[in-house]
């Protein structure tokens, strides 16, 4: 099966792409589908003749391509794969790629971009198409805990054999970073602060770069944190990261960021892109479906900008200090990033500004209205786009971050003991008491589910129960594959070694000699964020008593994958 990738713009799972390879058996071409015989023949014409009752909706001549398409849900869609869709259906599930993979309708721009291009003419407008995707970078991303999920099911078009006719806006960000962090009342900038041992900026390049058609990122950083930066890209493995000097003020900064990226600069090395996003990089938790957003309706009316309702009422007071005028909140928005341009309005804005405005002005949409004449389409925005502003704010950030990655628990256990084990047991109320969480199950011989796979998900949460002995043989062997991944690059892996004490059977103080090895181990392990713990547990007991004391072992897990305390690394805990 091939796509041609010239109007059906979708993907197949790469399940339902071998599906259909072994349903369909010889192949011809057909409006852009591979197809079987009898797809091209009597039912494949009739369907055409069928079209305006099987799919209804408008035609839309498509200017200078020579073809019809129809309009699906707001699509465009070439008519021979849509006569083709039934067919497809009834063999195989279809699952579409998210959005930016698809091409709509064209539509005109504002007024005052169309004037650009001509006298009653309009550049049709296209959201960001299809790129080959990047390597996903380790962890989930801030801003959207599913985006491992999707790059996981998302099969894309081969490149080498897609053919778009439509070519893909290049999409690059600008990032103003050199801010001092008055606000924040500590000496280190507010984009450089630890959140989890990690400076805050890593997160926010974490969300762009997780983004695959955001082709070039630049960040403008002062020089005196230029050899920060580096450290810091070159530590985490940040990737399509240009670093330029910062301005005095945010505009000029962001100006410093649009020259690295204009062609009509002699030391240019970016090229130029068709959009621009300018973000903040202190704001970590932007979502890829608000950059589609704004980058779409930038790409219809030349500017837009993330938008969200005014929590508290803005008053303008008298030069004496009194009450002025009020503004009616039910009316206005809150200014938010990211915000999106056609990269010429915004440059050309820029290039035309006032010193005035370049040195107090702090609003890109305003430059695209006052210079470009711009009226910036305005997208509403998700509540995770809050920016860090004050110290208080470092710590409701440690703790979404904190939140998003304890969603997932994998219980590594030797899967060759009795079903009728104790560490079961565990594994059962701790999937009750946290039904909230992704609970799943591993193991480290060949025979059980593939631990591997489960680490390639991106699981930052392990329970490593040792049901053959009293050392530290299964941890280690975990503990060695956690290493080899890299997964503790961006977050700290939290793993929790059970112990159940026989004490009838060995006496408590040789097994006690051996379990507080965990300390040192611990304390080698945590260089490479990696936070190890124990976790005792009397055993044989009664079943009344048994239970309770997993019930309290279920707690000391949820608080030690939830606080993430690095002060608890290599304590035995008693249950």
């Amino acid at each position: 099966m091939s796509l041609r990738g010239e109007g059906l713009e979708g993907v197949l799972t790469a399940t339902a792409s071998a599906q259909l390879s072994s349903l369909m058996g010889p192949v011809d071409m057909y409006g852009g589908l591979t197809l079987p015989p009898e797809a091209t023949a009597g039912p494949a014409r009739a369907a055409r003749r069928r079209g305006t009752q099987a799919c209804r909706g408008r035609w839309a001549r498509c200017r200078g391509r020579g073809r019809d398409e129809k309009q699906l849900g707001g699509w465009s869609v070439p008519w021979g794969h849509a006569a083709a869709w039934p067919l497809l259906l009834r063999k195989v599930a279809v699952r579409p790629h998210p959005p930016f993979l698809l091409s709509p309708l064209s539509q005109p721009r504002s007024r005052a971009a169309a004037g650009r291009l001509g006298p009653g003419r309009a550049r049709p407008a296209a959201p960001p198409a299809a790129m080959e995707p990047r390597p996903a970078a380790p962890g989930p991303c801030p801003g959207d805990s599913r985006g491992a999920e999707q790059a996981a099911a998302a099969f894309s078009l081969n490149p080498a054999e897609a053919q778009p006719r439509r070519r893909a806006p290049a999409v690059a960000a600008v990032l103003p970073a050199g801010g001092s962090g008055e606000r924040m009342g500590v000496p280190t900038p507010k984009q450089f602060c630890p959140i989890l041992e990690r400076p805050l900026i890593s997160y926010t390049l974490q969300a762009l770069e997780r983004v695959c058609w955001i082709k070039d990122i630049v960040v403008a950083v002062t020089g005196e944190n230029m050899e920060a930066m580096k450290r810091i890209i070159q530590k985490y493995q940040h990737q399509r990261i240009s670093l330029v000097e910062a301005g005095v003020t945010r505009h000029r900064s962001i100006f410093n960021g649009l020259k690295a990226l204009a062609e009509d600069q002699p030391d240019s090395k970016l090229s130029k892109p068709e959009v621009v996003i300018i973000h903040d990089a202190v704001r970590p938790f932007v979502e890829e479906d608000v950059l589609l957003k704004v980058v779409t309706a930038a790409k219809e009316h030349g500017a837009a900008g993330a938008i969200r309702p005014l929590v508290s009422t803005v008053i303008s007071p008298s030069a004496d200090g009194c009450l002025d005028h009020s503004l009616e909140r039910a009316r206005h928005r809150a200014s938010e990033m990211p915000q999106a341009f056609l990269f010429d309005v915004i440059y050309e804005a820029y290039q035309q500004c006032s010193d005035y405005d370049l040195e107090f002005g702090t609003e890109c949409l305003q430059l695209a209205l006052k210079y470009g004449h711009i009226n910036a389409k305005l997208v509403e925005g998700s509540p995770d786009l809050w920016k860090v502003t004050y110290k208080r704010d470092l710590y409701a950030a440690e703790s979404i971050i904190k939140e998003r990655i304890s969603q997932h628990i994998c219980i590594v256990m030797d899967t060759k003991e009795d079903e009728n084990h104790v560490g079961h047991h565990l594994e059962e109320i701790l999937k009750n008491e946290l039904n909230h969480v992704k609970v799943t199950s591993g193991a480290l011989c060949p025979a059980g589910r593939d631990l591997e796979q489960i680490i390639l998900e991106q699981c930052y949460n392990y329970v490593c129960v040792n049901v053959m002995s009293s050392d530290f043989e299964e941890t280690r062997k975990l503990l060695n594959m956690l290493e080899e991944s890299n997964l503790s690059i961006l977050y700290p892996i939290v793993v929790i070694s059970v112990y159940f004490l026989d004490y009838k059977s060995v006496p408590f103080d040789e097994k006690m000699e051996s379990l507080i090895q965990i300390r040192e181990y611990a304390k080698e392990v945590k260089k490479r964020n990696i936070l190890l713990s124990g976790l005792l547990i009397y055993f044989p007991q009664d079943e009344q008593k048994l239970q309770a004391s997993l019930r309290q072992g279920v707690t000391i897990i949820a608080t030690l994958i939830k606080e993430r305390n690095s002060g608890l690394v290599g304590q035995l805990l008693v249950a």
